[in-house]
């Protein structure tokens, strides 16, 4: 059982699970919004406008796979009270935990870039240049995290993910074809070239990255939920997943219905900004400017902490937002180092972000299923999880996934080589 208490509110019984679902929410929905990031909008932005509305079917068993990880990891947080990667480590061992978060760390180094590189992208299109937008929000998320609490932070990133349905304002100015919308979800026109089995790939690995997982379940410990509340958390879990699949479909609509109609390919979330402003008007290419800004920063907060927290946790260090800076010294120094090396890369004239995009993910794709498959040992383990192991359901998709994501995994590694073999 976790320590602490959560208040129970009003004697009324409506009132009272008001209340203390509302001191409960945080976890689930920042988790699920912060997966929406710089690369999750690329992703879904080149997603639409060079398919349309087709691949909008792949959302389906996303959700179903994002919302059974995100519970599992809810719930081992909330009955066992340790976070996943001392869980990891107690189960099987530091030399194994070095090498899988060895690889974890240089994969979020380049999540980071590429998260600051979403901030300099969607500045430029109100005409400030990177190498003030950049700094900037570096500095305002560093005093967040290094000053603030764990309290104050988590009201700002509830604030940050309502922002996120700004794409929802973008997607309905740009009219789109609902019936042609209906029929993409109900009848799915599956390709088997590479390109459209290339974009499935990165649709639905988007919507899983390795560091959600710890930070999921380090939130859930820092908000001190008890397995009395577990309904309610899992609640939250539900609404994050909800708002995550609700934000994806809506870029992918309004891009579909903009830049596909008029046969625009682009390459980057940027670009669909820029290409929005004639077609929809330029308050619509602004207001997708603007999500992409809030989501990289969004991120750009999560990410090194989630990985600062996580790492620091696997080897014993004090870590968390609610400790201070001489409490946990290597926590902030750690946070601090990723943050900087992530500006760093961004601000290198010609660095060649596309390539450290793409190369994070073959790693996070290569990371994943490690993940995923240690965590599925662990909760299925009654000496860990006790009579809160998983059911036949939770079991399938988890199992189901990992194997899917390993093959996904082959074809991140070798799809190059299958290329040039073509």
């Amino acid at each position: 059982m976790i320590p602490g208490k959560v208040k129970q509110g009003l004697k009324r019984p409506f009132f009272a699970n008001l209340v203390i679902f509302l001191s409960i929410l945080g976890p689930g929905i920042i988790t699920g919004s912060v997966d929406n990031d710089a690369g999750g909008i690329t992703t879904y932005a080149v997603a639409g406008s060079h398919y349309g509305y087709r691949l909008l079917w792949t959302l389906i068993p996303a959700f179903v796979v994002l919302l059974v990880v995100q519970e599992m990891n809810a719930r081992m947080g909330i009955v066992t009270g340790k976070g996943l990667a001392d869980l990891i480590r107690e189960s099987f061992g530091v030399k194994i935990t070095f090498y899988v978060f060895l690889g974890l760390l240089v994969a979020d180094i380049g999540n980071t870039a590429t998260e600051f590189a979403g901030i300099a992208g969607s500045m430029q299109i109100f005409g400030v240049s990177k190498y003030v937008s950049v700094p900037l929000a570096a500095i305002a998320v560093w005093i967040l995290v290094v000053k603030g609490t764990y309290k104050l932070a988590e009201r700002i990133f509830l604030v940050f993910s309502v922002f996120l349905l700004s794409y929802v304002i973008s997607a309905l100015m740009a009219k789109p074809h609902w019936l042609k919308i209906g029929a993409a979800l109900i009848r799915p026109q599956i390709q088997f070239d590479r390109p459209y089995l290339g974009m499935v790939i990165g649709i639905i690995g988007t919507t899983i990255a390795p560091w959600m997982q710890f930070y999921m379940q380090s939130a859930v410990i820092e908000k001190r939920i008890q397995l009395k509340d577990y309904r309610y958390a899992l609640w939250d879990v539900i609404i994050g997943c909800l708002a995550t699949v609700t934000v994806a479909f809506f870029i992918i609509v309004a891009c579909a219905a903009t830049l596909h109609e008029e046969g625009i390919v682009i390459h980057e979330a940027k670009d669909a900004a820029m290409a929005l402003k004639p077609l929809a008007g330029v308050f619509a290419g602004e207001i997708f400017a603007f999500g992409l800004f809030v989501a990289s920063i969004f991120s750009a907060t999560i990410l090194p902490l989630a990985t600062a927290f996580y790492v620091c946790e696997a080897f014993g260090f004090e870590a968390g937002i609610d400790k201070k800076l001489k409490e946990a010294p290597k926590f902030y120094a750690l946070f601090t180092a990723i943050i900087v090396i992530g500006v760093a890369i961004i601000l290198i004239p010609g660095a060649p972000l596309i390539a450290i995009t793409i190369w994070t993910q073959v790693l996070n794709g290569m990371l994943l299923p490690v993940v995923l498959i240690c965590m599925m040992i662990m909760v299925n383990k009654r000496e860990i999880m006790g009579a809160n192991v998983n059911n036949k359901f939770q079991n399938f998709v988890g199992w189901s996934t990992s194997l899917l994501l390993i093959i996904l995994t082959f074809f991140l590694i070798a799809w190059p080589l299958l290329a040039r073999l073509a």
